[in-house]
């Protein structure tokens, strides 16, 4: 009887593009993902993959074989599962990606009451801005913001997380409170930009109904928004930036909430005043597969929907008045 071990290396190797891929998800050596795929080979009496020091490729007789036992494979992960829920036990191995700041300042505090709650359930959390592929990295679920969902995902909406301005007290009393919009390009401005692409996060401006371009005076710019905050509590400008990563600064006094007023039109102007949206960061669940959700995918993801709207960084709307 073909080892099911030695089947689900070869189809882990191949989703991953490399054996070295497929070691790494299942904590064994390169050397013995590679001895068991060489096994298979032997029992079945046909080579299924090609391989060089730098490439692998499937011969024909590995390509019926794949669509043949990958399916078997995912069934089999599927029939485990629900037989683990009829004895009311989430169990097996959850691997969650998630964007790095999400991850530090709220993700990771709430994991200690889900594991209470499914103690058979190895949790693994990957926590980082990059671009990250689900398949190849066997990912179960991953979190991302908006602006960087994966395509060809299905997704469930998690929370939206107020942005805000903040500048650090000392930073407000040698430069003064910006009160409207107009105000702010005088100001030493810190930006973000994501190192995935290089692209600006840039501050919601508009006028007359359209986005534009103010023009800021930009005092830093850095690819980890928590540099950034704390580039701020430092005195270094002010920041945009979600109340899940400034809350425990605001409530200790370290950074003020800038909640700007609504510019009023002149009689002589011939365009409308200078205003700053609000945006929130809105957060969603990624899965791999649209048709089925296994049961610790889901139990993960309602419980977020459960604990998240309770989180405190959802309340600092009323904390920013304190910043008008």
């Amino acid at each position: 009887m073909t080892n099911l071990r030695a089947i689900d290396i070869f189809v882990k190797a191949l989703e991953g593009g490399s054996i070295a891929s497929a070691a790494r998800q299942l904590g064994i050596s390169p050397a013995a993902a590679s001895q068991n795929i060489a096994r298979l080979e032997r029992e079945l009496g046909t080579r299924l993959i090609t391989r060089t020091t730098r490439s692998m490729a499937l011969t024909e007789a590995g390509e019926r074989y794949l669509a043949r036992v990958a399916p078997v494979l995912d069934e089999l992960a599927r029939a485990q599962a629900d037989v683990s829920l009829v004895h009311g036990a989430v169990q097996g191995r959850l691997r969650v990606a998630c964007m790095a700041a999400f991850g530090r300042h709220v993700l990771a505090p709430l994991l200690p009451a889900f594991q209470a709650r499914h103690p058979q359930l190895e949790l693994e959390l990957l926590v980082t801005d990059r671009d990250v592929d689900v398949l190849k990295e066997d990912v179960d679920v991953s979190i991302r913001y908006r602006d960087v969902l994966e395509p060809g995902m299905s997704v469930r909406p998690l929370a939206a997380m107020p942005r805000f301005l903040y500048a650090s007290p000392a930073y407000l009393e040698k430069h003064g409170r910006p009160r409207v919009a107009e105000d702010l390009p005088q100001h030493a401005c810190l930006l973000y930009r994501r190192e995935r692409d290089g692209r600006f996060m840039r501050w919601p401006f508009v006028r007359d109904g359209r986005r534009v371009d103010p023009g800021l005076r930009v005092a830093a710019i850095g690819t980890d928004i928590d540099a950034l905050v704390e580039l701020a509590v430092a005195g270094g400008g002010i920041v945009w930036a979600g109340s899940f990563i400034t809350q425990r600064h605001v409530q200790e006094g370290r950074l003020v909430p800038l909640v700007l007023q609504p510019a009023r039109k002149g009689r002589k102007a011939v365009t409308g005043p200078l205003q700053l949206e609000d945006v929130t960061l809105d957060f969603f669940a990624c899965f791999r597969d649209r048709q089925y959700v296994p049961a610790k995918v889901r139990s993960f993801v309602d419980y977020l929907l459960e604990v998240l709207p309770g989180h405190p960084a959802l309340a600092q709307a009323a904390v920013s008045e304190a910043g008008r």
